[in-house]
């Protein structure tokens, strides 16, 4: 075990450092530029060894030191920075050299809960690979609802369909007139732009996909996942061993519900929406293909549908399957439907009515 404990409070372009002994005692205070050089003179400071932690905050630059340090052989410990400023001694007197002292002691006193996890490097890779098609097919989505707009406001609001293919962008293009049609080849070529992005995007997504070949047809076995959701799911759950049970994992995609409970009052209301938002919003894309027929989530669909409303049922058929994936990942098993609560059909239902449409004679 290091003799030491370092906190930093990383900005930009400098960094300040406190580094203390296991019994507190301040050793050495100061502030060197945010780079791979400056972070070595921290660690060279009276022999800083492998294996000390190094506490920072979360933010803009806490990935980019994160990977400096453990390349240096050091442990970076990222702390959530709300915690961080809740547990600070002195809330209305901060600097950032007090940041740092204070991380650091937070750190040595083990006072702090929020730890995020740093992935290994495939998986950090995936994650940037992956921020950056959501980007793409945002920025498609942002030009169909730009030319819809345009559609509408000119009268044209019939035509502004069949805008996810190339040859219904050319058939729309083909069939108004200028202005209209200047206004919406604007919008049609950053649409091919971004196109060609997500194209590139999903090539190296495959290549990336090779270390966890296994997990990743392995996931896909589930109803309603396919190529993106899996690999959304390896890269926001990363080591599914470090959530202790599928409830935790259920709370960090954010699709567990709020919570106020004290004395006789127990209220339960809307999901929180904290953590992974982008595993969230993958897990309730697929959660949509429980309303047909064909999956295994149809029944218990179905149910919540008719008493809760299509949203709610989505919603919960997303908590689920966030829960079944995780199960997936830490057991390293295929989908299994008979776990699911569901019995395997065909299944005939015969309903009886008391009255119908008269049927027209069938002409001979």
């Amino acid at each position: 075990m290091s003799a030491f404990y370092v906190g930093l409070d990383v900005h930009s372009k400098m960094t300040e450092y406190a580094i203390q002994e296991v019994d507190g005692t301040v050793v050495r205070q100061g502030r060197v530029p945010t780079t791979r050089e400056g972070l070595q003179s921290i660690a060279k400071i009276l022999g800083v060894g492998a294996g000390t932690r190094v506490g920072l905050e979360t933010g803009t630059m806490a990935r980019y030191v994160a990977n400096e340090l453990r390349e240096l052989g050091l442990q970076p410990v990222v702390i959530d920075a709300h915690e961080v400023r809740l547990k600070a001694h002195r809330p209305r007197q901060k600097s950032d050299r007090r940041d740092a002292y204070e991380i650091c002691e937070g750190l040595r006193c083990d006072v702090y809960r929020t730890i995020v996890h740093m992935p290994p490097a495939p998986i950090d890779r995936l994650r940037i690979t992956l921020a950056q098609r959501r980007h793409f097919v945002r920025l498609q989505s942002a030009q169909m609802s730009a030319t819809k707009h345009i559609l509408r406001s000119s009268g044209l609001g019939q035509k502004s369909r069949h805008l996810k293919s190339k040859s219904g962008w050319q058939q729309l293009i083909s069939s108004v007139k200028n202005p209209v049609r200047s206004r919406i080849q604007a919008h049609h070529a950053v649409w091919l732009v971004a196109g060609d992005q997500v194209a590139l995007l999903d090539q190296s997504l495959l290549e990336q996909s090779k270390p966890f070949k296994e997990d990743f047809l392995r996931l896909q076995t589930a109803p309603g996942v396919g190529p993106i959701v899996a690999l959304t799911a390896i890269a926001a759950f990363s080591d599914a061993k470090r959530f202790p049970s599928a409830k935790h994992a259920a709370s960090y995609a954010g699709l567990v519900p709020s919570t106020s409970q004290s004395g006789d009052r127990d209220w339960h209301g809307h999901i929180t929406k904290q953590g992974s938002s982008e595993l969230r919003a993958m897990l309730c894309e697929a959660a949509h293909h429980a309303s047909r027929k064909t999956s295994a989530f149809n029944p218990y669909f179905s149910s919540l549908c008719a008493r809760r409303g299509y949203k709610m049922a989505v919603t919960a058929v997303a908590h689920r399957l966030c829960r079944v994936l995780y199960a997936m990942l830490r057991d390293h098993s295929k989908f299994d439907v008979h776990k699911l609560g569901v019995e395997v059909g065909p299944f005939e239902k015969k309903v009886v009515t008391p009255y119908r449409l008269r049927r027209k004679p069938v002409k001979v």
